[in-house]
Formats: structure tokens, sequence, C-alpha cells
């Protein structure tokens, strides 16, 4: 069976007893070493619990080998293409896979299943080959990577099923450390584990406890909708919509029709009347981004609603009655923009009854490599790679690095060095992050925040493949706002 030595031991859940009516008096479990998984039932007898196994092969499997591999309670499912394997795979949930390889020529047969386990990284892999085959670098290097162990033909069918066994007991230690490991990192759903964070937390639990206007501030990219969508998740107004309205680079006309709504003839193209954001968060959470763009009179109409709770259609003659929590956040200094005359005091003090800062990333030292390396696996999944992980210089950049994107710059330049990286591990020039401390030596705010914002625009451009409709709705920006964006960024379809 391979070079690798498993120890032959006795995987152990919670055990079942049996008492002196020989029948299980305790709800447990207990696996043997050939992996075989028994249970209780309601009537106190033991039944096992048959684990499901795919199959790749490019030639048709024996059916003595099905039948020895079933004997070892483990549900068969085999597939002889991509199509017919990614299916099987979309209907059920599989830990384990088996590859068969008969012959390793030509490799264009058999890519198609080095493209599929290469994709399902939480699930372990055996595979049986010709000797000869192993020496092939593609598959020497897709059984180092990625597959549990390994066995040569002929195959022996009884470690076969032990080695099947061992995998799967591999693949449910592996699903409760990343379950375990999540939970230990992750609070409302974010991750973090530093003291900014566990503030926030705080913050947010108290938040979510009182139904008051709550202001929440911080750079661009640190997640300020999040937290403002977590309050709500977790308000006494969770079942009711969470409705996000864009402050920022919006005709005041047009704001103005989207918060509070019009009436049919309101004004010319008014067909039908248009129900309001205002309106359609009823009963939940309006969230105002970038309330710190809004214009003047639109101030004083949010205030009105604020004080009385009520709002009028453009064009309405009637008050209508709301039942509407407001959260606003902004990346600007609001006390400053007071001072200067730029947003009013009154509403500034009806908003910002409870107020939460989101920490930037640069203050979330132990969080950094956490966001990484969940970004790795979210993107991981989503995609062909061969990366493993991060190398540990890469990790060593991450955390150096000031982060000044915030968690968007993160996510981004975590997408892209999974879809460049060609080696093992993520290299620090996967991440792009060493020739911008080249040149002069350092790098602004905003020229930083500038990169972010054009990568992410861009990225989103060419996921969208440029459908300006689909590519603004996903960065909760308006068309317009795209347009201007694009323009000023240099942003084309033939640049892209």
């Amino acid at each position: 069976m391979g070079n690798r030595i498993h120890h032959q031991h006795w995987l152990i859940s919670p055990v079942f007893f049996l008492d002196s009516r020989n029948r299980f008096k305790d709800k447990a479990w207990i696996r043997n070493d050939a992996g075989s998984i028994w249970a209780n039932s309601s009537i106190g007898c033991g039944y096992k619990v048959m684990r499901k196994l795919l199959i790749l092969s490019t030639a048709a499997v024996e059916d003595e080998l099905i039948q020895k591999i079933s004997a070892a309670d483990w549900e068969v499912s085999q597939a002889q293409d991509s199509g017919e394997a990614r299916g099987l795979l979309t209907e059920q949930t599989f830990r384990v896979g088996l590859i068969l390889l008969f012959s390793c020529e030509p490799e264009r047969s058999f890519q198609w299943i080095i493209d599929l386990v290469q994709a399902r990284r939480k699930m372990q892999w055996v595979i049986a080959l010709p000797r000869p085959c192993v020496e092939r670098k593609t598959l020497s290097n897709l059984i180092a990577e990625r597959c549990y162990d390994y066995q040569t033909l002929p195959i022996d069918a009884q470690r076969l099923t032990v080695t099947l066994g061992h995998a799967y007991g591999m693949a449910e230690l592996d699903e409760t450390h990343l379950r375990q490991q999540h939970e230990s990192d992750t609070q409302f759903g974010q991750i973090g584990n530093s003291p900014v964070m566990q503030t926030l937390f705080r913050g947010i639990q108290k938040a979510a406890e009182v139904d008051v206007p709550i202001l929440i501030t911080g750079e661009v990219g640190t997640g300020k909708e999040q937290s403002a969508r977590t309050i709500h998740e977790h308000s006494s107004r969770a079942a009711a919509p969470f409705v996000t309205v864009s402050c920022a680079a919006m005709p005041v006309n047009l704001l103005q029709s989207e918060l509070f709504g019009h009436e049919k003839g309101a004004f010319a193209g008014a067909s039908e009347r248009h129900i309001g954001q205002i309106e359609a968060a009823t009963g939940g959470t309006l969230f105002l981004d970038e309330i710190g763009d809004l214009a003047q009179e639109l101030q004083v109409q949010l205030l009105r609603f604020l004080e009385e709770k009520k709002i009028r259609r453009l064009g309405g003659a009637k008050p209508i009655p709301t039942n509407v929590r407001v959260i606003t956040a902004t990346n600007t200094n609001l006390e400053q923009a007071v001072r200067d005359g730029r947003f009013r005091e009154d509403l500034f003090y009806r908003l910002n009854v409870l107020h939460l800062r989101v920490p930037p990333l640069r203050e979330r030292r132990g969080d950094v490599e956490l966001l990484a390396r969940h970004f790795f696996n979210k993107f991981a999944a989503e995609v062909k790679t061969v990366a493993k992980g991060f190398s540990r210089d890469a990790l060593e950049v991450i955390n150096r690095y000031d982060w000044p994107g915030n968690i968007r710059e993160l996510m981004n330049r975590t997408r892209r060095a999974v879809l460049l990286s060609e080696g093992p591990y993520i290299a620090p020039g996967d991440l792009e992050l060493e020739r911008r401390s080249l040149g002069r030596g350092f790098v602004t705010l905003d020229e930083a925040r500038m990169a972010a914002d054009r990568e992410t625009i861009q990225a989103t451009l060419l996921r969208t493949r440029f459908n300006i409709a689909r590519a603004s709705q996903e960065l909760n920006v308006s068309r317009m706002t795209l347009y201007r964006l694009m323009e000023k960024y240099d942003i084309r379809r033939d640049n892209g």
C-alpha cells in the first residue's frame, strides 16, 4: 500500500455498550479498524451507517470489486466522465473518493479527474493505478498534494477497504477541526479574535438588544455593512426586511425618490407609483451607507422623518406612518463635517444615539491571517487551483502589510493569488505586495485605497463580463457612479 505507514487502530467516538439482554444501552458510536460505523435504532438494536464513496474511473469497474467495497459498508457511486461526476457531487455529499486508473496514456483521458480532485479540496482521495504511472509527474504531484494514500495495481481489496475507512475517519476529523476552528474564530458571522474586534462584538450585542438609531464609522472596506446586517439579524426586527441605500454619488432627485418614493405623475416620466426604500423596510431596518455624502436638502427631510416617524411620497398629499429602525454608516468624520457646516448638527445627534467603530485591518494584527485563510478556503473551493495554502513567506508579508484597503483589499488579493498561483503554496509574489514597497519606498493611504478600489471594480467587471447592471448591483453603487469610476480609473473592456 504505497509508501505511507498507517497505524492499525480503533477510531472511537462515544461508544455503544451491550446490556445483559444484548441491546445497546448507550447512545454512542464506535468505528472498527476497517472503518465500519455502528449506531443505535429506536428499538435498541444496532445498525450500520452506510458511508458514501465516489469512484472516478476512465473505464468500467469490475462488479467483484464494487461488491467487496459495498460489503465494507460503503454506498458506491461511479462516474466515468466529468459531467457524470459533477452531477453526483451536486446531488450527494461525499467525504471520500476513489480514483481508479488502469492506464496513464493518453493523459488527456484522465485530465478531468485531476481537475475535479483539485477542486474538491475537502474530500479525502485514495488512488489505485499501475506502478509505472506513479513516476509520471502529473500523477506523482496529484498523489503528493491531494491524495490520502495510493495503491498500485493489482488491487488488494481488503487493504483498500481498510485505507478507505481510515480516509473517512480523517475526513471526519478534518471536518470537526474546521468547524471548531471556525466557531472559535467567529462571532456574529464575523471572523476575529483581536481585542478591538471583541469590543466591536460587544457593541453589536448591545445594539441588537435596543431599538435606537445607530451610527457605524470606519474606513473603506472594513465591513460596516456586515456589522449593520449582523445587528439586524440578531434584533427583534430580524424577520422583517434589511434594506440598503447608498447615499454617495446619486443625484438629489433620484435619491429622494429612492428613499421616500413618488406618486404617479409626480414628475415627468413618473408613469406609476414608486414605493420608496423607507416604506420597503417597514418593520425592519433601513441601512443608509455613506451618510456623510447626503445632500443638505435631503438631510432636512431625513431629520423630519426621524422626528415624526412619517414620510410623504414625492407628489403625495398624505403623510404615511412608518416603523423602521435606521442604521447609518460613514467613512468620514461627521463631527468635523458638522463643524465645517457640511452636515446638520441636529441630524448628527439623531443618528448618533449609539456609535460603533469598525476597526481597520492594521489594528487587527491577530485577525489578518485568520481572514486570509478564510478567503483562501472560500476561493479555492470555487475555482481550479493547485495551491493548498500560503507559504511562510507569504504569511509574513500578509502580517507585515498595513492593508490600507482593509478587508476588501485582502479579499481581492487573496482571490487573485488563488487564481495566479502555480505552485502548491501561495508565494508573496502571487499577492503582488512586494512590488508596492519598491520605488520611493512608501505608498500613501489615498494611493492604496484607489488601487484597492480599482482592483475590486476591475475584478467585478471581469467576473460579470462587463455587465454594468450586474456589476453596479454587486458593488452597491448606481450605474452612473460605476461609469464615473471606470472613467476615473481608466477601466475599459479592452484593457480589463
